[in-house]
């Protein structure tokens, strides 16, 4: 076992030195959803071509028309997806508990064995108070929770699948790379096509399923992280 972690963990340093002194690479389009959703999608049939006589007219069946409809609603589509988070919550509480108690037993008379055992005893000992107990405890807490959380960003997506209800499944992916650091940001989610605007363009609260991830990845990024050593004592140790 120990022999296996030691050789992942040797193929992982090897992957990381080979991008010593080079800018991170981009993810390859091929082979993902958006490119088979735009290669594998044919010409619709139900809307014909336009024709040379069309090309003059405002009222021609083509999507390029000028009132053609431009919104995405099948596979191979692209659409804008607008993300604007700005959201804040605040969460405060607080709890008080006290417990006080006191407890006497005696045996002052008992067919006089009570004055027998009082003469046994050491000096000052009495059976008329043998056990006198006081207890108390108290507890006290409090916890608040603040987060504030903006984000607004633009980022095309591709409609990747068409549901039999009609739902469509978007995905949408843009890499921005910066000297040495690139900026990565996934969209993906189900969307009706009546939620996309005349813009073409859906927001983010439409999405069912959502999932944003904004982040980054390169030389800045891997000095914020910690090394995977301190990663690795962080969930072993108990302390």
């Amino acid at each position: 076992m120990s022999r296996l972690i030691l050789a992942s963990l040797c193929l992982t340093a090897c992957a990381r030195l080979d991008a010593v002194g080079k800018a991170p690479a981009f993810s390859p389009l091929e082979g993902s959803y958006q490119h088979h959703a735009m290669y594998s999608t044919p010409m619709p049939k139900d809307i014909p071509p336009s024709g040379p006589a069309e090309t003059s007219s405002l009222w021609t069946s083509s999507r390029d028309s000028l009132f053609g409809e431009r919104r995405a609603e099948r596979r191979g589509d692209i659409l804008t997806v607008v993300v604007e988070i700005n959201d804040k919550a605040e969460i405060s509480n607080s709890s008080d508990r006290s417990r006080a108690g006191s407890d006497a037993m005696g045996i002052p008379a008992l067919f006089g064995i009570p004055e027998r055992l009082n003469a046994q005893l050491p000096e000052g000992a009495s059976m008329a108070e043998a056990v006198n107990t006081t207890t108390s405890s108290s507890y006290e807490g409090s916890g608040s929770v603040a987060r504030t959380e903006k984000l607004t960003l633009r980022v095309a997506a591709t409609v990747v699948e068409e549901l039999p209800n009609g739902v469509l499944r978007i995905e949408g992916q843009q890499e921005v790379r910066v000297n040495y650091e690139l900026r990565e940001l996934v969209v993906s989610g189900y969307v009706r096509p009546a939620d996309i605007s005349r813009q073409n363009e859906i927001t983010y609260d439409k999405i069912a399923g959502a999932r944003v991830s904004y982040g980054g990845r390169g030389q800045i990024t891997d000095v914020q992280q910690p090394r995977y050593g301190q990663q690795v004592a962080d969930i072993l140790l108990p302390f």
